[in-house]
């Protein structure tokens, strides 16, 4: 828990040093939607990451990498700090940066989302505003307690959503409250300790405004020295005499005394003391830092890496049946699990966290989850075959704990020769997966045309491992059909997806008799892989110089081909000639393939909706989009790799293809415009109502170019879904007395029509 009797003072010099780095900054709207209506503002979200740059930066000149040289500050000096620069000086050139930018965004997005979401928006405790600054500090210290239960207890989605909250009401404290005015220079140094006292707090009969008609109010603030903040809205009112917190969405502001304190922009129509931006968001930049130090130093480095995802490496999850036929997967996992240890051990793609789920019939689990590799593989040792032998299985069940326990952005990896006996979870493993943003490889020694159960004379269905192909599609994975002479060869592909590649995108999609299929190669791309497997007869691949090569094993004129019952797996070599390739399966049924390749250049995107009614202008965030709603696609493009680099040789993306999923019809294009400085890599494209009336699932593929001119393509490694509705139903918040699901406070539904209810 937080200490209460230590000034945030103390917490070190190594932080102030920090204070070099930072540029000159202001805040305090949501997030990049917000500069349309206050450009030159920085928001809510900027100061969020911003700040944790400079705290991971702090984290890595004092923890060397191990094998390569240490850090330096001077280093960064004058630089604007970046995650891919610091991943690649840290870890290494190419190192991704993704899931840690992915975690980031959660804490930003959860900080912006204070400023929308109904729960919270209209709060005064939550913004420090109306003067309830001893309630407000008491909620921004539980919200900071709550994150370190969290992060303890390995919840890190619920973590990152209380650190937003807790860095929301911190930064607004500054934006909000009269600290600046005060002529303050440092933050306030008993904001985030319980038992210290504010001090000098206004009382309810000391009047702090006078009357103001202007937008610009530089001297409405009486003289007194007493700590303030402006009312906003009705609720609570305004007594006489008190400040409001001003702006357009301020209803306050037109009671006497008019105009407002507040510092959240640059404009002076959402801010009357705007003029002081600058200043307020230098102090809630640093305080945010000592936040985020208080927390590492709370968590520990390796605990703070762990809720911030800093780390290239991803995760491995295993999932296997245990039944008594499963003795070849269960050594295939075993292998290959040692192979990714041994292989790894000690460098920065060493896996950060590792799963284990059994299951059988009729059981599964329990769950083990460790950070030592060696327990891990201890704990893998001693599962063996056992007993059962019959299908179906529980796997549905063990995939469901498997995901709940998996960091995001992770690959999962389920070992089974059986169909699911819990079909019934499909729906919700499958919504799982895109939550998780969790990639699912099943691995499957069975005859998918096999009509008799193993053990028993019962006839099993054709169509009984249709919950994983399912499950795959919409994680962005695939299932995989061998026979247990070949598992483990074939288990191969679980070192290979570990190597944070992408899946390149395929024109068209499947296999089409007589059509190749055709994919770009660009010159960010290495350890090119193609994977064909089903019922083919033959295949070549040709790349653009024309240049083909066959089925037949062994080193060809374009790569090294492995082959292992219907399973193909050609390795191009390095470096791929860039450019389009092709290539042409004869194949009986519905043959499989898929180009893989590793790179760093790679992008996040979340969708959001324009909110103009609440404090705030700017986006509220979702995971998905909403059928009818006028909604944008927020893209970030991870890998650039900036440093030492003119900005005219980095890669661009010019416009987004939507394409149905599994047909790959195109079902159209969208410009994609720069948001903030390009180094960030942000993109934003408006995705018109009528593009979003499909029912079915689309991904998303980025267009664009090299430095060079040569062409880019980048696919989502998931599809999307248009939901209908979006129905709120805020769950309780500990220690905060707010009613849980049992008894909804509120219930929110946005509906086609932009309508709220």
């Amino acid at each position: 828990m937080f200490p209460t009797d230590v000034p945030l003072a103390h917490l070190g010099s190594s932080v102030l040093l920090l204070l070099q780095l930072l540029p000159p900054t202001s805040a305090f709207f949501p997030n990049i939607w917000s500069l349309l209506a206050a450009p030159g503002s920085i928001t809510h979200q900027d100061l969020t990451e911003e700040a944790a740059l400079n705290v991971t930066l702090q984290l890595f000149l004092e923890q060397p990498p191990p094998g390569r040289p240490p850090l330096h500050l001077e280093d960064f000096l004058g630089c604007t700090l970046l995650a891919d620069d610091l991943f690649a000086s840290y870890f290494g050139p190419g190192s991704p940066s993704r899931r840690f930018r992915a975690a980031l965004g959660e804490v930003s997005r959860a900080n912006a989302a204070q400023d929308f979401l109904p729960t919270s928006r209209n709060d005064p405790d939550l913004h420090f505003d109306a003067e309830r600054l001893g309630q407000g500090r008491t909620r921004l210290v539980g919200a900071l307690r709550e994150t370190l239960v969290a992060a303890r207890a390995l919840d890190h989605t619920l973590a990152r959503q209380r650190l937003g909250a807790a860095l929301h009401a911190l930064q607004d404290f500054y934006s909000h409250s009269n600290w600046v005015e005060l002529g303050q220079q440092q933050p306030h140094p008993h904001l985030l300790w319980p038992r210290q006292e504010l001090g000098n707090l206004a009382q309810e009969g000391d009047p702090t405004c006078s009357d103001c008609e202007e937008l610009s109010c530089p001297g409405n603030l009486l003289g007194f020295t007493l700590l303030t903040s402006g009312y906003f809205g009705i609720h609570p009112s305004k007594p006489l005499g008190k400040c409001s917190h001003g702006g357009r969405f301020d209803q306050s502001s037109s009671q006497p005394p008019r105009g407002g304190i507040n510092k959240d922009s640059t404009a002076p129509g959402f801010s009357p003391h705007h003029m002081l931006h600058l200043q307020a968001a230098k102090l809630a930049l640093l305080a945010s830092i000592q936040a985020f130090s208080l927390l590492r130093s709370r968590l520990g480095d390796s605990g703070f890496s762990r809720l911030l995802d800093i780390t290239p490496a991803s995760s491995l999850s295993f999932v296997l049946d245990t039944t008594g036929s499963m003795g070849e997967e269960i050594n295939a996992a075993k292998i290959q699990a040692r192979h990714i240890v041994e292989q790894r051990r000690g460098s920065p793609m060493e896996p950060i966290h590792y799963v284990l789920v059994p299951f059988h019939d009729p059981g599964f689990g329990p769950v083990f989850t460790t950070s030592d590799p060696d327990s891990f593989w201890q704990q893998l040792n001693e599962i063996h075959a056992l007993g059962g032998g019959d299908e179906p299985e529980m796997c549905l069940s063990a995939l469901e704990l498997a995901l709940l326990h998996t960091p995001p952005l992770s690959d999962i990896f389920v070992f089974t020769d059986a169909s699911p006996k819990d079909a019934f979870l499909t729906s919700r493993v499958e919504a799982l997966t895109q939550e998780r943003r969790c990639r699912v490889t099943f691995l499957v020694t069975e005859d998918p045309a096999r009509g008799q159960g193993r053990g028993r004379r019962e006839v099993l269905s054709p169509l009984r491992f249709e919950p994983y192909e399912v499950v795959a599609l919409a994680s962005g994975g695939e299932v995989i059909f061998t026979k247990d002479q070949y598992i483990q060869d074939v288990a191969a592909v679980v070192g290979d997806s570990m190597a944070d590649q992408v899946t390149l995108p395929l024109e068209p999609p499947v296999v089409v008799p007589e059509r190749p299929l055709v994919f770009i190669v660009d010159g960010l791309l290495q350890r090119v892989s193609v994977r064909i497997h089903g019922e083919v007869s033959s295949f070549w691949i040709r790349n653009p110089a024309g240049i083909s090569q066959g089925p037949e094993e062994g080193q060809g004129s374009l790569g090294h081909t492995r082959r292992f019952g219907q399973f193909w797996m050609v390795s191009i070599n390095d470096p791929p000639q860039t450019g389009t390739w092709e290539i042409q399966v004869t194949a009986e049924g519905n043959p499989r393939v898929r180009v893989q390749a590793q790179t760093s250049l790679d992008f996040l995107f979340h969708f959001g909706i324009p909110m103009e009614d609440g404090p705030h202008p700017g986006l509220y965030p979702l995971t998905q989009p909403i059928a009818g709603l006028q909604t944008q696609l927020l893209v970030e493009v991870t890998g650039l790799g900036l440093r030492g680099r003119p900005e005219d040789s980095l890669p661009h993306f010019s416009h987004v293809i939507l394409r149905g999923v599994p047909e790959g019809a195109e079902l159209g294009q969208v410009p994609l415009e720069p948001r903030g400085a390009p180094e960030q890599g942000l993109l934003v494209a408006s995705l018109p109502p009528t593009l979003l009336s499909t029912a079915g699932p689309f991904s998303l593929e980025l267009i664009g170019q090299d430095g060079e001119g040569r062409d880019l393509h980048r696919a989502s490694p998931q599809p999307c879904t248009v939901v209908p509705v979006l129905l709120e139903w805020p769950s309780g918040i500990p220690g905060t007395g707010q009613q849980g699901p049992t008894h909804p406070s509120h219930c929110q539904l946005l509906q086609p029509s932009g309508s709220q209810s």
